[in-house]
């Protein structure tokens, strides 16, 4: 059963209001039972992410790979499993062209998320990210069919330069972030940005709007305290949650394989711990 109006516009209003001062963590849970245990420990509001779902259907992170359907049934799931507001990782909005892009957030924005994110990458090799005037059209189309679902669902625009790797992916970033705001969108995000001089300059860049940072390995300039002082209002940690669990898995199968040892089965969350969770639910 999909999120009533309410819950929508209750689970919007409470993400809403995380944004405006301070800095808190958004989590990425990948399925119904991390979604409960991020819950439980106390984070305020959850994110999606589509690598972590891809690989748990055997499956790449790239839009091709993931149809559209599959990724919406992904999102609502997870926007059903706690109250909490979700923000959902749509990749490039399963469109290229703004009509598809329009048409498709309408869709998602359905599901009940309080938050959708939308990425300037193409997935070509070549020109691997959207022309500029294109990239803003799709931010713009995603504002309104935001706005004409009348929900206040936040809209993350990303410019995904660190991540395809472009020549001046700073350069370019400052760039698109400044005209995604102008766009419409409500917060800005550009992974893979580690150089708090960097994330200061984007920061400043797009105020009075927050910016998302992501922090996917340990890191002394990407603390909670230190993105805190800079400016950044929410860190997200995209696939990083799964792939530590995965990382976890495959150490320990790895042992067993080779070795025939169970070394790796140490340190496991307790059976009693994770029953009693979901069994209370």
């Amino acid at each position: 059963m999909t999120k009533s109006n309410s819950a929508q516009s209750a689970a919007v209003a409470a993400y809403r209001a995380l944004h405006t001062s301070g800095c808190f963590i958004l989590p990425n849970p990948w399925d119904i039972g991390t979604a409960i245990y991020l819950q439980h420990l106390g984070f305020k509001a959850l994110a999606t992410t589509s690598a972590g779902y891809a690989f748990t259907r055997g499956l790449p992170d790239e839009v091709s790979a993931i149809p559209r359907d599959l990724m919406l049934a992904h999102i609502k799931e997870i926007v059903e499993a706690t109250p909490l507001p979700v923000n959902a990782d749509y990749q490039n909005g399963y469109g290229h062209g703004p009509d598809e892009v329009d048409k498709n957030v309408a869709l998602c924005v359905a599901t009940g998320v309080a938050g959708v994110s939308i990425e300037d990458n193409t997935g070509k090799s070549e020109n691997p990210l959207y022309d500029l005037d294109l990239a803003v059209n799709r931010i713009r189309a995603a504002r309104r069919a935001i706005d004409e679902s009348g929900t206040g669902v936040i809209l993350t625009a990303r410019c995904e330069a660190w991540l395809v790797g472009t020549s001046n992916p700073f350069e370019v970033s400052l760039e698109r972030l400044a005209a995604y705001s102008e766009a419409g969108a409500d917060c800005l995000y550009a992974p893979g940005v580690t150089d708090p001089k960097e994330i200061s300059a984007i920061v400043k860049a797009v105020s009075p709007k927050p910016v998302n940072v992501l922090v996917f390995r340990p890191d002394p300039n990407l603390t909670l305290a230190r993105l805190t002082d800079l400016g950044v209002r929410r860190i997200s940690v995209g696939s990083a949650l799964a792939r530590v669990a995965w990382g976890a898995f495959v150490n320990a199968a790895k042992g067993m394989a080779r070795d025939g040892n169970f070394e790796g089965l140490v340190g496991g969350a307790t059976f009693a711990e994770l029953n009693g969770l979901f069994g209370s639910k």
